[in-house]
């Protein structure tokens, strides 16, 4: 049996623990914040009217086989702690112009069929011909890369790939270069292109092989879990305390101490002895890791290409707005989107809010989230990080945030969805709170802009690992359980 300590009771941090708790080990895991969940964070906002409840991070679940899998792993149930709900449409698409908007489904044919209704028969056809590329990447990106540790581009280039894997996954080739080949509809290659943004990335420097992203979401469907998906945390958090593990809020890792090459324990801030750890697993970002807990100027210096971050409204809003689930209000100018969020430094242009964004609005049909008569939106847009360099925007500037809010009402309403006048309230979600929330720094959802190679579970000291959305094999709930499935099965069990 090993002292294992887990830094972050995010959703990577408490699956890990269970996981190694199921396999014997004793688990303690320390949590900054109050309750757990990390980026998968929840608000309630209350008002005559009743309560509001947000989820303020992700809003839809992917590859519900992975979470399947990871309650079974530890002796459970996932249809006992959680009511999945399948999304149709998954996300509606609505593009600039008068045209009609496209909803996205499960069903691969249907879709297609979908696309040839809303944008042409040959939009359709260049649609499935791109589908089946995506499919060879989704396979062989499963098969090879998805479920096992990557430390290296050795690992990498070690895989034993076919040759038509190679040739789909298109190394050196981007999404944006993906999607001209093969889309020539410009309202496909733009819902191509936000795929990227999925992993943080600019569709414009994002590996082609992200084709896979769309792949599993399509392929696998998408799921809403009644009262938010927060409750996957709160399930978690039971699977652990069941499990034995113990979980401590409230209290702040501030160093990992190493000796030999190998870790000793974790240092809590306001506490003189040490915490004693055979094996420490950080569920924080790579770059706090490296720059903070565990100082490594290499690991370090391989973390500077940050993540796009996300500007969020939180809204109460009286009526009905006949909304899907999820939907995408696309700009006329998309790549003006891109050079503001990440500026060109290089050039000597500073990022800043984009004037005309993509606008991802949420709106629950859920009555456990949201009085009667009335909808919680959560509104997102891509931001460029928190920060004073080049590549970042002072979100803390004041009147900013209130400025921005303001715009993108304005958006929404000039794109057919004013609810300026049926507001009950608004709240705002800049990626300094994100910052201040999460110890994300800057913000940044996804740690680095995605990449086929991320940050490696295994870190530099015997004993030390990595999990969550910064590391290997990426960010989403359904990448971030993977990699706890990865450091747990490294780790091994007790006996």
């Amino acid at each position: 049996m090993a002292r294992i300590v887990v830094i972050g009771a995010g959703v990577g941090g408490l699956a890990t623990a269970a996981r190694l708790a199921v396999s014997g080990h004793e688990v303690t895991v320390f949590e900054r914040s109050d309750t757990v969940g990390g980026k998968l964070g929840r608000h309630v906002r209350d008002t005559p009217a009743g309560s509001f409840h947000f989820d303020t991070g992700p809003s839809l679940l992917t590859l519900p086989q992975v979470f399947h899998d990871l309650f079974e792993a530890t002796g459970a149930k996932l249809d006992e702690y959680l009511d999945l709900t399948p999304l149709d449409p998954i996300v509606r698409h609505v593009f600039p112009g008068d045209g009609p908007a496209l909803d996205s489904c499960a069903d691969p044919d249907e879709f297609a069929a979908r696309i040839g209704v809303t944008l042409g028969d040959r939009a359709a056809a260049d649609w499935r011909r791109l589908w089946r590329r995506a499919a060879r990447v989704w396979t062989a990106s499963h098969r090879d890369i998805l479920r096992r540790a990557v430390d290296s581009p050795r690992d990498l280039a070690a895989l034993a790939w076919r040759l038509g894997d190679l040739a789909a996954i298109g190394p050196g080739r981007t999404l944006r270069g993906l999607g001209r080949s093969h889309l020539s509809d410009p309202r496909l290659r733009m819902l191509l292109d936000r795929y990227a943004t999925y992993t943080g990335a600019d569709p414009r420097r994002a590996p082609a092989a992200l084709v896979a992203v769309p792949y599993a979401e399509l392929a696998f469907g998408g799921w809403y879990l009644r009262g938010g998906l927060g409750t996957l945390a709160d399930a978690l958090l039971s699977r652990c305390l069941d499990l034995g593990v113990t979980v401590r809020t409230g209290e702040t890792v501030t160093r990992i101490d190493a000796a030999g090459g190998r870790v000793q324990g974790v240092r809590l801030a306001g506490v003189h002895a040490p915490v004693p750890a055979d094996v420490v697993v950080a569920n924080a970002d790579a770059l706090t890791v490296y720059r903070d807990l565990l100082p490594h100027p290499g690991r370090l210096a391989a973390l500077t290409d940050r993540s796009l971050a996300g500007f969020v409204l939180l809204l109460g809003v009286r009526g009905d707005s006949g909304l899907a689930h999820h939907n995408v209000f696309f700009p006329d100018d998309y790549d003006a989107e891109f050079d503001a969020v990440f500026g060109a430094p290089g050039r000597g242009v500073r990022a800043r809010p984009a004037t005309d964004p993509t606008v991802f609005v949420t709106v629950a049909d859920d009555p456990m989230v949201r009085p009667a008569g009335h909808e919680a939106w959560f509104v997102l847009v891509n931001a460029a990080r928190h920060g004073t360099a080049p590549d970042a925007v002072d979100w803390r500037r004041p009147g900013l945030a209130d400025a921005y809010a303001d715009r993108i009402l304005d958006v929404l309403a000039a794109r057919g969805v004013d609810v300026r006048d049926r507001l009950v309230f608004r709240e705002t979600r800049t990626p300094a709170d994100l910052d201040a929330a999460t110890a994300a720094p800057g913000g940044s959802i996804y740690g680095t802009a995605g990449g086929l190679l991320r940050p490696a579970n295994r870190g530099p000291a015997r004993g030390l690992w990595l999990v969550g959305g910064s590391t290997h094999p990426g960010g989403g709930l359904p990448m971030v359980t993977l990699s706890a499935q990865i450091v747990a099965d490294e780790i091994g069990p007790a006996w």
